[in-house]
């Protein structure tokens, strides 16, 4: 818990799947896949990494003079690289822009999050595949999810930290009788009470038992000698 925090200072698969960190096994192919995966950043990218920030959620039809006009009002940029399909040419949605300053980069990082431009509202931060150690990529299964709050699912990211693991150990200890010594010697007069009950409980029902008994041996022979009786008279009449 000392050494916890809500953004990854590492990227770690395992833990990137899990809500707070704490998972031991994974939980979905992706997180394998991402386990399993050896990648290496990309070295034909230039700049640096320290003042480029990510830029994501964009809409298709944003353009380079779009971006630059938009991130121009925090500093001097650099560089401006929208990335496209290398077939098509069309944008994938998402860029990375190099400040000249790290107090422009700051600013951007802080202000622009969530900004709308072309109608869609836009996700930045700080550019994570040459910084963050560890870092896979989301097609390999990797990176910390998208805006969707179903399906492949990851934390650590700024868009969704993780939560703080909940730590419960009284109530662990209550629930197997570890608790207080007031709760244990609770518990051991209440067994006391229980266990005084049911000895009397047997007690008078061995009292009543017999009575019981002898009523019904009284009941059985009162009953005999009534047949008894009967069967006496119906002899007297069949001699008459």
């Amino acid at each position: 818990m000392n050494d916890w925090a809500p953004i990854a200072k590492e990227y770690d698969p395992l833990k990137a799947g899990s809500i707070d960190g704490t998972d031991e096994e994974p939980h979905d192919r992706a997180i394998w896949r991402a386990m399993l995966a050896r990648y290496v950043p990309n070295k034909g990218v230039t700049g640096d990494p320290h003042l480029t920030l990510f830029v994501a959620r964009l809409n298709l039809q944003t353009t380079e003079e779009k971006l630059k006009e938009v991130f121009s009002r925090y500093g001097d940029i650099r560089k401006i690289r929208l990335v496209r399909d290398l077939v098509t040419g069309f944008s994938k949605g998402y860029a990375f822009i190099e400040y000249k300053e790290e107090r422009a980069l700051l600013k951007a990082h802080r202000d622009a999050n969530r900004l709308v431009i072309d109608q869609h509202e836009i996700f930045v931060d700080f550019e994570l595949e040459r910084t963050l150690k560890g870092w896979i990529p989301r097609r390999l299964g990797g990176g910390f999810g998208g805006k969707k709050e179903s399906g492949q699912l990851r934390f650590g990211g700024r868009d969704r930290p993780f939560r703080k693991p909940i730590n419960l150990p009284n109530m662990k200890n209550d629930v197997y009788g570890e608790g207080s010594a007031e709760k244990r010697n609770w518990s051991r007069e209440g067994t006391r009470e229980w266990r005084t009950r049911d000895r009397d409980h047997e007690r008078s029902r061995d009292k009543r038992w017999p009575e019981r008994e002898r009523s019904w041996t009284w009941g059985e022979s009162e009953r005999d000698s009534k047949e008894e009786r009967s069967r006496g008279r119906e002899r007297k009449d069949r001699d008459r």
